[in-house]
This record gives structure tokens, C-alpha cells and sequence, in this order.
């Protein structure tokens, strides 16, 4: 359980640092990506960068 936790906190530490990184590449502003105000928060779903993310991981991990 405890690799677990590692592993989702180093996650969560590579993506907040790539974050600017893939802003520049455009990722985070394709059709599909959600951003609103709610409860006076600004919210953002990725849904699309997300699946676009997750297609390059599987074919690395094919590559590999």
C-alpha cells in the first residue's frame, strides 16, 4: 500500500512540474478541456488532454 502512495505522490509532483511545460505546448486549451468558475473557484477538467496523455503513454509503453 505504501508503494502505492509513492508512486501517486511522485505523479502528482511530475505532472505539477510539466504542467507549464505541456500549457506551452497547447495542452490544456483543446476542444474538450473544461475550465469554469463555481463557488467562486476556478475548475478545470482536462478531459481531453487527458485521453491524448494517456493514448502516448500506451504507445510508449508498447515501444518499450
Amino acid at each position: 500500500m505504501i508503494r502505492w502512495v509513492i508512486v501517486i505522490f511522485l505523479a502528482l509532483m511530475i505532472f505539477s512540474w510539466a504542467t507549464p511545460l505541456l500549457n506551452k505546448l497547447g495542452l490544456g486549451r483543446l476542444p474538450g478541456d473544461f475550465r469554469f468558475r463555481l463557488f467562486g473557484r476556478d475548475w478545470f477538467i482536462p478531459l481531453t488532454s487527458t485521453l491524448i496523455l494517456s493514448a502516448l503513454a500506451s504507445l510508449i509503453a508498447r515501444w518499450l
